[in-house]
């Protein structure tokens, strides 16, 4: 038996239609794994930087400069994909679990209790932008955190998920329980105790030995006194007393005796806790290795039987909860974490391979562009509407661009009548460094829109700045150059990139509006549904901005600074493509249509059910 606990927990009914009970982590195992984590990353970052400094002195790798610009690109590559790749890649792939959470004994998993998606984890890991203000203090993540009924930072509402503990504590229910007795031997064994009473007595018996020893003894006259004649004086110390009892009294509810006083539904718990016990300890250590290894570890046969102990042990859970009358117990709490266990191992995400991947980007992705033109147009509007009302302003009055432009912007402009004059390009063509140019642009413009879509729960103010002054900042500076007439300098920058550059901005924009919409105008959905939804809905756009954002940084790192092809050249690039942008976001219309239609329908309770459940059927044992 165990005491109340003061842990926050939350009930989820699996498709079995039997509640598991989650222990919901605390900021506590949640700072220090992150603390974890955030160590090896840095870890990562000093042996990455080694690395590459110990190639470089010694002349390159395999006949590759990684000291050139290839070298310090591919560095800043690396170095991107592995600050924003890691949780995201870790929790997919480790099913919720980054090292550090691993380390800690917590795991993210959805609401249902199923596991982590990819899709899932980049909305969690992306809003951590937010989460970790200021600085890197996690101050608003913690404040949300103790602010949620689940315990939940910002990046886990939109997413969907709770972070829950793994660390079970083992009690009666997994531990060396004796063997159920025989007939004949249960006939000899019986309880004095009440329930309540052998609760009290068991806590007792675990903080034995942190007790000290006067304050033991005193604890154990007064319960032994309070025990009656259950514990009779026989010139003993009671504290030694108090330990047979509990002995004998173990040992009698492990053979199936139900407490003193104890009828209908207590006895049968203790009889379902007798027979039980021995199957729930074998299926204890089949699912530690299945979690350690997969479940393909197990082998066709032994997944089977997996199955139909998962179905059995559910069974079990449902029946002991209904015995236990509400009353907390250990063997209820060890089942339900293995069944949870189980649950969360069955009904696990199959990963994201690469024909999904493919599917997610070129059919998923410009399907939800489609669908989410309403939003994307919103962000258009605050980016181009404000850009378009600076360029006339600077245009027209040009003494008002120090107030609306940097200095070195000023002084980019000055320099650019020179540069009109003798033919140069807007700026100086890094050929060498068009690699470092490439991937430092890429990595920047990426950033910029992550933190443009975790703007969106801000109610999406944030994200609403962030495009009106991006727009102030473009529109001004084209009219600085328009007034200075030198606007043909900078159409040629930036005609090869743009299209896709400001499209993948507002695109961005429109997935953080998604979000906004699911926290101010959820419709007839709740609002915590409709800011999942949203969020799903959402993420898609990200991974498009990101894929043109990509193309567009290679091109303005590459195309874009040429000084010898003319502007016609460069206009030529650009209108190839919008082509080719039109032509992708028309792309996968025919499948996209069906599963739109899939979508207008209810969601379906049982997610990604794997073929294992439907297996055999499976005789679930009644206890005696």
């Amino acid at each position: 038996m165990t005491a109340p606990s003061y842990e926050q927990t939350v009930d989820v009914e699996t498709p079995e239609l039997v509640v598991l009970t989650y222990s919901i982590a605390g900021i506590g195992s949640r700072a220090m794994a992150a603390i974890t984590d955030l160590l090896l990353v840095i870890g990562a970052f000093v042996v990455l930087g080694v690395i590459w400094f110990a190639v470089v002195a010694t002349g390159g790798f395999g006949g590759f400069d990684l000291g050139g610009s290839w070298g310090i690109a591919l560095l800043i590559i690396v170095q991107f994909a592995l600050l924003w790749g890691y949780y995201v890649l870790f929790e997919g792939l480790m099913d919720g679990q980054t090292p550090g959470k691993r380390l800690h004994h917590i795991r993210v998993v959805r609401e249902g209790g199923y596991s982590v998606t990819f899709g899932a984890s980049a909305v969690r890991n992306l809003i951590r932008v937010l989460d970790m203000q200021p600085l890197f203090f996690y101050l608003v993540g913690m404040i949300s955190v103790l602010a949620t009924k689940r315990g939940r930072r910002l990046g886990d509402l939109v997413a969907g998920t709770i972070v829950v503990r793994e660390d079970a504590r083992r009690g009666a229910a997994v531990a060396s329980a004796p063997a159920p007795a025989t007939a004949e031997h249960a006939s000899t064994l019986h309880t004095q105790l009440s329930e309540d009473e052998y609760v009290v007595l068991s806590r007792f018996v675990e903080r034995w030995a942190t007790l000290d020893g006067l304050k033991r003894a005193a604890l154990a006259q007064q319960l032994a006194a309070r025990l009656g004649t259950a514990v009779p004086d026989d010139g003993r110390p009671a504290g030694p007393r108090l330990l047979e009892l509990h002995e004998r009294e173990r040992r009698a509810r492990a053979g199936g005796v139900a407490s003193r006083g104890e009828m209908g539904a207590g006895r049968e718990r203790q009889a379902l806790i007798a027979a039980g016990s021995p199957r729930w300890n074998a299926f204890a250590s089949r699912l530690a290795q299945a979690q350690r290894r997969g479940l393909r570890s197990l082998g066709e046969e032994g997944v089977r039987e997996f199955v139909a102990e998962y179905r059995a042990l559910s069974a079990d859970l449902a029946r002991l909860r209904t015995a236990s009358g509400g009353r907390a117990l250990d063997e209820l709490f060890q089942l339900g974490r293995l069944v949870a266990g189980a649950h969360n191992l069955l009904y696990r995400d199959r990963g994201m391979p690469l024909r999904a991947t493919v599917r997610y980007l070129f059919t998923e992705g410009p399907r939800e562009v489609r669908r989410s033109a309403g939003p994307i147009a919103l962000a258009a509007l605050l980016l181009f509407g404000p850009a378009i009302v600076a360029g006339v302003s600077v245009a027209r009055t040009p003494t008002i661009a120090p107030q609306m432009l940097p200095a070195g912007m000023l002084r980019r402009a000055e320099d650019g009548v020179r540069r009109a004059k003798s033919g140069e390009g807007y700026i100086d063509d890094p050929q060498l460094f068009r690699p470092v140019m490439a991937s430092g642009i890429i990595a920047n413009n990426v950033q910029v829109t992550f933190a443009t879509f975790a703007g969106g729960v801000t109610a999406g103010v944030m994200s609403v700045l962030v495009l009106v002054m991006n727009g102030v900042s473009m529109g001004s500076v084209v009219g600085l150059y328009a007034s200075k007439g030198i606007l043909p300098l900078l159409v040629a920058f930036v005609a090869p990139h743009g299209v896709l550059e400001l499209f993948a901005i507002c695109v961005a924009g429109g997935a953080a509006f998604l979000v906004a919409a699911g926290m101010l105008l959820p419709g007839a959905r709740t609002r915590g549904r409709a800011l999942v939804e949203n969020g799903q809905r959402a993420i898609r756009l990200i991974g498009v901005s990101t894929m043109l954002l990509v193309v567009a940084g290679l091109l303005e790192g590459f195309v874009s600074p040429i000084e010898w092809w003319p502007i016609e050249g460069k206009l030529a690039v650009s209108g190839t493509t919008l082509v080719l942008l039109v032509s992708y976001l028309r792309g996968g219309r025919s499948v996209a249509a069906a599963r739109e239609r899939a979508d207008d329908e209810p969601a379906a309770t049982i997610h990604d059910a794997p073929s294992a459940l439907a297996l055999a059927p499976v005789t679930v044992p009644r206890a005696p």
